[in-house]
């Protein structure tokens, strides 16, 4: 099988429009398929993880935590996150490939694919921070256990953020979600390719070397970034609390001091939720290809 088998559009930017709405439609139906597979399988797996971010507890306190909070409450804050998973794979693969081919023309030709890729990943991370923050901080107050009683619904959430200053409300920990999204996208549409091309060459079928390049791409990114993941995660956790509206370094250097200073527990519960990154990402790239491949066909 040559070489063109696993070409996903490579050469799409110098043929094609500068925008491709397949690119959309498929980022979303890979997005759709891989979230729905992992996030209802694993949410609650997912909720431990967050109480271990949050609390910094043991697997076992997080467990008896969620237990003493009964069924009804375990697949409380699942919307937002197959919500945002959704659109995000929508916008993430379609806004990068319109970037991507509107830039094309714009730079020198000897210019490295690849560091195109990744240059319109980052874009493309931003945009989908100033998005997807209010979405993310939703999801984070609803999962945090000490809102239940004053923040017990969806609607009771949207309207309290509301009634906050943007910065403390639903855009809440903007700067490292820009941070953590920029350099994940731009890591992960600058080595996609690359990456799946050398496994394809080694002889794997080209939805096993999309779905390896979406899982060692996803490794790559989730070690170094883990840590901003979980500042984000006590940082729009809380609402309208006095320790909620501290500024970037001093909820950084209050997270470091409640972590003891140890890098082993600021990682703590990080390789469940780096393992389900891992799956998901591999799923969602091998589909995305698929469709590309079929597409271009």
């Amino acid at each position: 099988m040559g070489q063109d088998t696993v070409n996903d559009g490579d050469a799409a930017t110098d043929t094609y429009p500068v925008t491709s709405f397949h690119s959309y439609l498929h980022g979303g139906t890979a997005s759709l398929v891989s979230t729905t597979l992992t996030t209802i399988a694993t949410f609650p797996l997912y909720k431990i993880v967050f109480r271990q971010q949050l609390h910094n507890t043991l697997v076992r306190e997080a467990v008896a935590q969620l237990y003493g909070e009964g069924l009804r409450k375990l697949y409380r804050g699942v919307a937002p996150p197959l919500l945002v998973r959704t659109l995000q794979g929508t916008l993430l693969f379609g806004i990068q490939d319109t970037l991507q081919r509107r830039s094309s023309n714009l730079v020198p030709e000897h210019l490295p694919r690849p560091l195109l890729q990744a240059v319109a990943g980052v874009g493309t991370g931003v945009v989908e921070a100033l998005v997807f923050t209010p979405l993310e901080r939703v999801q984070n107050v609803l999962q945090n256990g000490k809102n239940d009683h004053r923040l017990p619904t969806q609607w009771s959430v949207l309207v309290r953020l509301s009634s906050e200053p943007l910065a403390l409300g639903f855009y809440r920990a903007l700067l490292p979600i820009v941070a953590r999204n920029a350099l994940g996208s731009g890591i992960y549409f600058g080595l996609k390719n690359p990456v799946r091309d050398a496994l394809h060459q080694q002889g794997l079928s080209p939805t096993a070397s999309s779905f390896t390049s979406g899982m060692v791409n996803s490794l790559i990114i989730s070690l170094p970034l883990y840590p901003l993941s979980v500042l984000v995660a006590n940082m729009q956790a809380g609402v309208g609390q006095e320790d909620a509206r501290g500024g970037l370094k001093k909820s950084a250097r209050k997270l470091w001091a409640a972590r003891q200073r140890s890098v082993a527990l600021l990682y703590r519960g990080g390789s469940l939720v780096i393992l389900r990154s891992c799956v998901s990402w591999g799923i969602t790239t091998a589909i995305y290809d698929r469709l590309e491949r079929s597409s271009s066909g």
